[in-house]
């Protein structure tokens, strides 16, 4: 009894500290989302993963609840599982490569838990042993190709110089930024251009934060005449549509669809984090096909809907999510996604970088992704 009472205690505790930042409906909860760095309405990659949890969750009316962790530390990430499992959680979901360790270790220690890693797959400390327990479902995202139409877009639509502020230098970001040069090289080859004609700004923060220094970093890109700033690193976004709309310049957001964040952002270079998250839950509560993720990675790109730039407008059936360009349209997207999808157009995920930050020269970025119409400058 009193071990019981202990227990309740504790799950207690944890939904009075989860206070305000809880999308739960009772004390225990079947399903549990741990948020990467940042807030749960960061925008991105946290927002876009629970907003998946809590459309599939309320549906099924199955409890869900969501929770921070103390810190953005293996440590921490570990912690705030031992609360979800405490409280009841069946299925975590963990949004960001961050979980890798954290699930290398948590898929042993609660074998009887699913775990939802998006954008990861578990390995130890070392990166010398991978392994995805059958208790795991990781997935990944070929942003290379929602990068590549963010690009295509772009220059289509008339704009000539291009800037990109990557986070961090990681695999996910690294594919977002090559995609959108090689969107752009292939526009530019399209529209019969001249070699160089596409001039883009290359850049990574080094974080995935809001702050002054980035916003510093774009207003300066955008006064040295840059058009459009693809904002790939999180709430580094933020602080690029700040330096925009301050500039009257435009912005291409990342993950989720940004345009209601700011009149600033024309299109986002999405991730189908909800879909993708459903997809995981109704194998495990609807179709009884855990077996299809379970243990693998799979990959979600254009032929499944798991990457794109948005075609709907929320709220608004009869709106135009194009409306922000000036003149590529809906169809002319449709005829470069078919093709994504199809798989008739070739587009480099990752290269060959020299330094160990990830941090790609102009010269390795150039040979690595045979750009010729596009001029990069890297900062």
């Amino acid at each position: 009894m009193k071990r019981v009472l202990a227990i309740i205690l504790a799950i207690t505790l944890v939904a009075v500290g989860l206070a305000g930042c809880s999308g739960g409906t009772s004390s225990t909860f079947e399903i549990a989302l741990i948020t990467d760095k940042g807030n749960i309405d960061d925008k991105s990659f946290n927002q876009g993963s629970w907003e998946g949890v809590v459309e599939f969750a309320e549906a099924e009316k199955i409890s869900h609840q969501y929770i921070k962790p103390e810190e953005a530390t293996d440590s921490g990430y570990l912690a705030a599982i031992d609360l979800a499992v405490t409280g009841g959680a069946k299925v975590i979901v963990t949004p960001g490569f961050l979980f890798e360790v954290p699930i290398f270790e948590a898929q042993n220690k609660y074998p009887e838990v699913k775990f939802i890693l998006l954008d990861g797959a578990p390995h130890d400390a070392t990166w010398s042993v991978f392994e995805t327990k059958e208790n795991v479902a990781s997935i990944f995202y070929a942003e290379e190709e929602s990068g590549y139409l963010a690009g295509y877009a772009a220059v289509m639509d008339g704009m000539r110089n291009l800037g990109f502020m990557g986070g961090m230098a990681v695999p996910a970001v690294q594919a977002f930024g090559y995609g959108f040069l090689q969107g752009a090289e292939d526009a530019a080859s399209e529209l019969g251009l001249a070699n160089g004609s596409i001039k883009v700004t290359y850049h990574y923060t080094g974080n995935f934060e809001e702050n002054d220094t980035n916003k510093a970093t774009a207003r300066t890109m955008y006064q040295e005449g840059t058009e459009v700033i693809f904002a790939a690193g999180g709430a580094v976004g933020k602080s690029v549509m700040s330096a925009a709309s301050e500039m009257g310049a435009k912005v291409i957001g990342v993950d989720v669809d940004q345009r209601y964040d700011s009149d600033t952002v024309i299109t986002s270079a999405t991730k189908g984090l909800a879909p993708s998250v459903i997809a995981v839950l109704e194998s495990i509560y609807k179709t009884d096909s855990w077996s299809t993720y379970s243990g693998k990675s799979t990959f979600f790109n254009a032929s499944n809907d798991g990457v794109g730039l948005p075609t709907e407008v929320i709220g608004d059936p009869n709106g135009d999510a194009f409306d922000r360009f000036e003149s590529f349209t809906k169809a002319d997207y449709d005829e470069i996604f078919g093709k994504l999808a199809a798989g008739s157009v070739s587009i480099i995920r990752s290269i060959d970088v020299q330094d160990a930050t990830g941090y790609a020269t102009a010269q390795e970025l150039t040979s690595e992704l045979g750009l010729v119409k596009v001029a990069v400058t890297t900062r």
